[in-house]
């Protein structure tokens, strides 16, 4: 049984770095410790480093930590904290620096004393990131000197050595991503930023640089107010129901909880929750903790004010609606759960979260009775609410109508029922729709036109959400069900394509549908489901051959290649102006077309935009897109 780290002395030095198998599979099976060598994967090698810094940074030696994308591509990650142990480990007679990049399972974190709250639990990140790199270099700061080692595909080209002095302490880890192993190895710096920026918030105080040679961008996130500033940036353009997040923060022996929340108008909730800077997208029992503990303190307090009657009892979800909430916990040995291993599973967190919570809550709801008054209500609405929604629900269902006994009848359906291989088209209008239906691949391909706008569901509840006949005919068409009920498993089609004009309504409609996507049928987006057509602007005729122009500077570069006199240019002003043929080969046969993957890159930043494009505050709506004009057009969230 490994010895109680709590009483081991904190020193950090050679003897701590424990061997617990090979390198050998990594090259070979990339998957099994990245999950994927596509993008994502590429990213997380990334990840794997920071890890180990913000560790340091829990372990309370390192406060600035800097990202860098290189010109050359590679990427290097520094910090401040005390550098990778640099003594000879026995028995196996090399570095430590060496053992952990060349080693699995070997470092810090496993009883020895080096960490007791980690991050980086497995102890593969500097091993694996080596491993999959095409040339890594080290260089270690410690003892007053600077060391440095180079490898080539996980293997050392030299011993550790002595390259200089050194008057601070530290590590720095510049890698190449290996192109024999990754899809691609072009690394994107919104990406990046995304989850240093969460990482930011996290960790309140820490500095973290994040730049980009390639175009000479430098940002610095670094955020004193920690979790709260986090609930405040994601509200920060929505009317909240009091001015200032409640901010609890508990510790324990073996953990430590933060959470910050704060309630706005809207009906949606955002809540974010970590477990030792690891986003578990899954829940676990630090959410339920939290849950359990916000609904039992709004029930007993409506009951003290005698709002509530002892018979009445608010849910879960009518407690939930407008919150706007981070989580996040620190503790020992974590244990991770679930079909993507982000969910706690530590039983003992529940009853310290909701004890944490529950207190919090309570004594402020007590310190502000008006406040207490306004959320109680805002609860008992919300419950009113659901019940229609449930009722409205339960009509539909048995009309068959989020079921998948009877498809609308404006739906024109695909003969193919392998959902894998069936993509559905989302088009506008009735004129476009026909269009449509003449131009698809009846096997495989199903349309649904839409008359005009859908409803704009930021401003609405779920109750008049399930009332709209475009959003019910989505709804059934799909298969998948809606709101808390959605169910991707279910799909009819895996792919969801929109397809509308390239003008301003076309584009409306488009964000329209996204946010309606967003907020209740999620999982599309987040599992990439959801697709953007790309029609052409143009068609230019010379010399009877048809040119398709997607962007005004494709137009002028084919304008100044075949020369502006005798070319015919048509601009499509609308899907319904082209032909089924011209719509086939431009924007519906999987041989030609260009389609748009709608991706979730960041939770935090899209959940802004959604408001800030769909929500109440008009100004901030205009300031938005006068500086994000191409956005609107195309957004990727």
């Amino acid at each position: 049984m490994a010895e109680d780290i709590s009483k081991v002395e904190n020193v950090y030095g050679s003897d701590q770095i424990q061997v617990l198998e090979g390198l050998e599979p990594v090259r070979k099976r990339p998957g099994m410790y990245i999950g994927s060598t596509d993008s994502k994967g590429l990213h997380h090698l990334i990840t794997e480093i920071v890890d180990n810094s913000i560790d340091e940074a829990l372990a309370g030696y390192c406060n600035t930590i800097s990202v860098e994308i290189n010109k050359d591509g590679s990427c290097s990650v520094t910090d401040n904290g005390r550098g990778i142990p640099t003594g000879i480990h026995m028995p196996e007679n090399k570095s430590s620096v060496e053992l952990v990049l060349t080693k699995l399972h070997a470092g810090g974190k496993f009883g020895g004393g080096g960490y007791k709250i980690s991050g980086g639990l497995h102890g593969v990140g500097l091993s694996v990131v080596n491993a999959l790199s095409e040339w890594l270099e080290v260089e270690v700061w410690q003892n007053g000197k600077h060391f440095k080692q180079v490898y080539n595909r996980g293997i050392p080209q030299r011993d550790l050595a002595v390259v200089g002095e050194a008057d601070h302490t530290g590590t720095k880890v510049t890698f190449m991503p290996d192109d024999e192993i990754f899809e691609t190895t072009t690394f994107e710096f919104d990406n990046i930023k995304s989850r240093l920026r969460e990482l930011a918030f996290l960790n309140r105080g820490i500095v973290i640089n994040a730049i980009d040679h390639r175009t000479d961008t430098e940002e610095k996130l670094h955020y004193e107010g920690g979790i709260v500033q986090f609930v405040e940036q994601m509200n920060i353009n929505k009317d909240v129901v009091f001015p200032n997040p409640i901010y609890i923060d508990t510790k324990t022996d073996k953990s430590e909880v933060e959470v910050a929340f704060q309630y706005n108008d809207s009906y949606n909730e955002i809540v974010h929750a970590y477990a030792n800077n690891i986003n578990t997208e899954e829940g676990g029992t630090h959410l339920e903790g939290f849950r359990r503990a916000l609904t039992k303190c709004v029930n007993d307090y409506g009951k003290t004010l005698k709002i509530l009657k002892d018979s009445d009892k608010l849910s879960s979800e009518d407690v939930r609606e407008g919150l706007t909430a981070v989580i996040s916990v620190k503790l020992e040995d974590p244990q991770f759960e679930g079909q993507t291993k982000t969910k706690l599973g530590n039983s003992y967190m529940q009853n310290v979260v909701f004890k944490a919570v529950y207190d919090g809550f309570a004594t402020y709801m007590e310190e502000n009775p008006s406040v207490a008054r306004e959320l109680i209500l805002k609860s008992i609405t919300a419950q009113k609410a659901r019940e229609a929604a449930r009722n409205a629900r339960d009509l539909t269902r048995r009309k068959g109508v989020l079921e998948n006994t009877t498809l609308p009848g404006k739906l024109a359906d695909c003969s193919e029922r392998d959902p894998k291989l069936c993509e559905i088209f989302i088009v506008e209008g009735d004129s476009a729709g026909g269009t449509a239906k003449q131009a698809r691949d009846r096997r495989f391909q199903a349309i649904l036109p839409l008359r005009g706008k859908i409803l704009n569901v930021e401003k609405a509840r779920l109750n008049r959400i399930l009332e709209n006949a475009e959003i019910k005919a989505m709804a059934t068409a799909f298969g998948g069900g809606i709101g808390a009920d959605f169910d991707v498993s279910k799909l009819r089609y895996d792919k969801i394509i929109t397809m509308s004009d390239a003008d301003v309504d076309g584009s409306h409609i488009r964000i329209l549908l996204l946010t309606f996507f967003y907020r209740y049928m999620r999982p599309l987006i987040e599992q990439g489901h959801v697709y953007a057509a790309q029609p052409p602007l143009y068609k230019i005729t010379k010399n009877r051959k048809d040119y398709y122009c997607y962007t005004e500077e494709e137009k002028t570069k084919l304008m100044n290649e075949i020369g502006e006199k005798g070319a015919d240019v048509q601009r499509y002003k609308g899907l319904g102006e082209m032909s089924a043929e011209q719509l086939w080969t431009t924007t519906m046969s999987p041989e030609h077309r260009s389609l748009a993957q709608i991706q979730m890159k960041d939770a935090v930043e899209a959940d802004a935009i959604f408001t800030l494009l769909m929500g109440e505050k008009a100004d901030a709506r205009r300031e938005f897109i006068e500086q994000n004009a191409t956005l609107v057009t195309d957004l990727d969230i």
